[in-house]
């Protein structure tokens, strides 16, 4: 074109970077190669097109990234990086089945909302005061879905997100850059590959909560509850370790051209799983933070609801199907099926959210305590009962032998357990992208790495000839349980009634004892309820706890907890009887 010949004219100069004579105009009016995106000092002052037919000028958007000359990659700020794995686990659920309306709305508003909170965008006083501004949510690094800023949302089925912050809509559009201070700035490019990495690394702000991998997680679960998605927090952990959501080295997914390294490494190097405790807790704390307003109603029809989620690990663990109606008295005893204690509310004087898979096996191991007792003698005696009735009458509908459960059960719990524990022990913690403290150090890092790859592959090779399989589809199941399945028993059809009776119209359990998980709680509300020592409880109710621990990747002294509260609801006359008996102990000694 005409314009592309005067630019010719003017600057013929070869690139520093790649040595072509290739040149465009940036909206600065500098110019830069058009091969490699390297920027000079040189600058044109831009025509004015209209007055050129037929032409184009081949200017970059407001995202184009900076050369920097001693990495030659771009110039990025750490909120970016965050930004990106945000990105690649949208997609990742997406992928799994979400409705593309979670990453689209819900977690880009969330996500925006932080910015604003943490003053690093949409805000008067950003934390930097010149600069270069990170192109969050303009041109999201690979991911065209956010590279355009929406109008903000302000209807019900979003939220609404920028309203409680004290700028106005106009305040946003013509915010501040978002740079780096002058001080730091020959620091950063020594001692990290993203511009703010050591400010970063050094900031602490009180009330500010300091993004971290791990809350990209609880970002993701906020959206997914936000949407009442059926994934509960421990599917989205076990989606985690299955390697179906990035999470470990989400880092070597970024663009070639985002250069890590240095203090980089501390705040996107993950060498842990994520733990369910602590990505509930900061949930909590991340929607306290954004002063997210009540979540939507978490109702009967929802999949976070006890009812359905008792039936849905009733199913994966192969108990009966007739104990659902006891899960729901249960849930209907307690109040723990009400909307109010189900919905999060992070403004409300005490946020909290309920550990809704938690829940639901808790209140499973309550009612299997309530049919069997589990203090290694009842149970098996019932089971004797059942197993003659069963021989008996062969031809009626078997009643539940808690022994063969058990054994059935037990074989297939140590099979999965063990196979779990081996993919663990081989997971490659070590990335394809090596992280280095320096950039010095990067070619001792690249060969380091290619030692390990090469020691791993001949010792697979002497261990075991055989290929490994591929990564597993994602399923919400762990255990399949078919009535055509010959090998192994399915007891969702068999009858309880080997250990109920009925009175009148109503049915009884023939047990009448029950024994209380803890005796006695904190009299403050603190996080520790009880301990969990496994030598002070029965062999049964060992296996069970174990097996729903397993299932929910927790510990199992949170799953005890959990079963602790739920009897305290229950069984909360006999609860304050015991309190007054401890009262009345105390007024006599003294």
């Amino acid at each position: 074109s005409v314009l592309e010949e005067f630019q010719m004219e003017e600057f013929k100069e070869r690139c520093s970077q790649c040595a072509a004579v290739s040149w465009g105009l940036t909206d600065e009016g500098k110019y830069y190669c058009t091969s490699c995106h390297n920027v000079t000092e040189r600058s044109q002052e831009v025509l004015n097109t209209e007055l050129i037919p037929n032409t184009q000028i081949k200017a970059l958007n407001r995202g184009l990234k900076k050369k920097n000359n001693s990495e030659k990659g771009w110039d990025w700020y750490v909120c970016e990086g965050f930004q990106n794995i945000l990105c690649q686990q949208a997609e990742a659920l997406k992928n799994l089945g979400i409705g593309p309306e979670l990453k689209n709305d819900v977690l880009h508003n969330f996500w925006k909302r932080y910015l604003q909170k943490s003053k690093q965008a949409y805000c008067k006083n950003p934390v930097y005061t010149t600069g270069r501004k990170p192109t969050v949510l303009e041109d999201n690094l690979s991911h065209s879905d956010w590279a355009s800023e929406p109008e903000l949302l302000s209807d019900v089925s979003c939220p609404p997100f920028l309203e409680s912050g004290a700028e106005s809509q106009s305040d946003i559009h013509t915010r501040k850059p978002f740079p780096i201070s002058k001080a730091s700035q020959s620091e950063t490019s020594v001692c990290s590959g993203s511009l703010d990495g050591v400010e970063y690394s050094q900031r602490k702000e009180k009330g500010i909560v300091k993004m971290t991998v791990p809350q990209t997680l609880a970002f993701c679960y906020l959206s997914l509850l936000w949407q009442r998605e059926a994934i509960t927090l421990s599917d989205l952990l076990r989606f985690v370790e299955e390697d179906h959501i990035p999470y470990i080295n989400a880092f070597q997914h970024f663009p070639e051209q985002m250069k890590l390294y240095g203090r980089d490494r501390g705040i996107f190097g993950i060498e842990s799983w994520p733990d369910y405790e602590d990505i509930y807790k900061k949930t909590i704390e991340v929607g306290t933070f954004l002063d997210l307003p009540r979540f939507p109603d978490i109702t009967e029809d929802c999949y976070l609801h006890p009812n359905i989620l008792c039936m849905k690990y009733l199913m994966e663990v192969n108990l009966p199907d007739e104990m659902h109606n006891l899960t729901c008295h249960v849930v209907k005893m307690t109040g723990m099926g009400e909307v109010d204690f189900l919905t999060f509310d992070p403004i409300a004087k005490m946020a909290k959210t309920v550990k809704y898979d938690v829940q639901a096996v808790a209140i499973i191991v309550v009612v299997l305590k309530l049919l069997f007792l589990l203090d290694d003698n009842l149970e098996w005696s019932l089971s004797n009962l059942a197993e003659k009735h069963n021989e008996k009458n062969k031809k009626d509908k078997p009643w539940f032998d808690f022994r063969k459960w058990y054994q059935i059960m037990k074989k297939a719990f140590d099979e999965k357990k063990q196979k779990w524990e081996e993919a663990r022990a081989k997971y490659l913690w070590k990335s394809e992208k090596p992280l280095y403290y320096s950039f010095v150090d990067k070619p001792v890092a690249y060969k380091k790495r290619e030692m390990v790859v090469n020691l791993q592959k001949q010792f697979s090779t002497l261990v075991d000839s055989t290929v490994t399989a591929g990564k597993k589809s994602p399923s919400s199941f762990q255990f399949n349980w078919t009535e055509e399945d010959t090998d192994r028993i399915c007891f969702h059809g068999h009858s309880l009634q080997g250990v109920l009776k009925e009175k009148g119209q109503s049915l009884l359990t023939k047990n009448s004892l029950y024994w209380l998980s803890t005796q006695k709680f904190c009299r403050c509300y603190c996080t520790h309820v009880t301990t969990y020592e496994e030598s002070n409880y029965s062999l049964s109710y060992q296996f069970i706890l174990n097996l729903f621990s397993f299932l929910l990747r927790i510990k199992t002294s949170l799953l005890h907890e959990e079963v602790s509260l739920v009897e305290k609801k229950l069984f909360e006359k006999k609860y304050s009887v015991t309190k007054k008996k401890s009262r009345s102990k105390k007024a006599r000694r003294h």
